[in-house]
């Protein structure tokens, strides 16, 4: 066997092909900024036509629009607050108006994230309210909504935390971090009602994210989260990007991941990986 002159690309180096989704429509909630921005931009880079929703920020979501047209892909913007139970089946209902279908619904809004931090202990009522009505009860309401518009082999994915919806050491984020877990859950069961019309649903756990939410906490706290995963904590040696979580939504919407549905996908660069018990200095080689 004669092996190749030059040593192939690496997996992940190539250019994405722009057809992939060519022909397909898609929601993502939550989309002007941030990991919503980073999801949006992907799936037009494989060729989707993508609504964007936003709340507040109009010129954000403009930039993300033109951001999606660069990559030769088309879209819309789209005002509505998910939270509020009336506002999310106009959302969805005046896409598939404006579309005439829809393929792939991505729940990514995330609500007043610094509004509803706050241990468990002393949470109160109105803050778990908030983050059940912009997580668990806005992804019910979108999927009433939504899957009955949804085309066959169409795909579903909700973004949540791993850390937050699996382990309990960041007290704070108590009302989202079950919240999140509920959206996981929720995947599960969302995965066997669909499966007969080919409809995959899995949801997406993001790790701390650079250009998203967390740079809206203080400097100190966010220098402190993202320098500590380039100190080493994460083995990648960076935090996670919107781009990272919006190549693994692209894969997840592929036709190679027809066969992968009701699953929780980490995207992290390997931090979950680490083992808070033994110092750091013993896990690296």
């Amino acid at each position: 066997m004669t092996l190749p002159a030059t040593r192939p690309a690496p997996f992940g180096s190539e250019e994405p092909a722009p057809s992939l989704l060519h022909g397909k429509f898609v929601l993502v909630t939550g989309s002007s900024r941030g990991i919503g921005r980073g999801i949006a931009v992907r799936l037009a880079e494989r060729g989707a036509t993508v609504a964007i929703n936003y709340v507040r920020d109009e010129a954000a979501a403009s930039e993300t629009l033109a951001m999606v047209r660069d990559r030769g892909a088309d879209g819309l913007m789209i005002r509505a607050d998910v939270s509020r139970a009336e506002e999310l089946p106009r959302l969805i209902a005046e896409v598939h108006d404006s579309f005439g279908a829809l393929d792939v619904f991505v729940h990514n809004a995330l609500g007043n994230l610094l509004g509803f931090l706050s241990p468990p202990l002393t949470t109160t009522l109105e803050q778990w309210d908030e983050a059940f009505q912009s997580q668990a009860r806005a992804f019910y309401i979108g999927m009433r909504e939504a899957a009955p518009r949804i085309r066959e082999g169409g795909r579903v994915i909700a973004l949540s935390h791993w850390p937050g919806s699996h382990l309990g050491g960041f007290q704070p984020y108590f009302a989202m971090g079950t919240n999140k877990a509920a959206l996981e859950a929720m995947c599960r069961y969302y995965a066997v009602a669909l499966a007969p019309r080919g409809i995959t649903v899995n949801a997406v756990c993001a790790g701390i994210t650079d250009d998203s939410i967390v740079n809206a906490l203080p400097p100190d706290a966010q220098n402190a989260m993202l320098d500590w995963l380039r100190s080493g904590w994460s083995p990648s040696g960076r935090p996670t990007s919107p781009a990272d979580v919006g190549g693994a939504v692209a894969a997840l919407c592929s036709r190679d991941a027809s066969w992968i549905t009701g699953q929780t996908i980490v995207v992290d660069g390997g931090a979950s990986l680490m083992d808070p018990e033994v110092p750091l200095g013993f896990q690296r080689s």
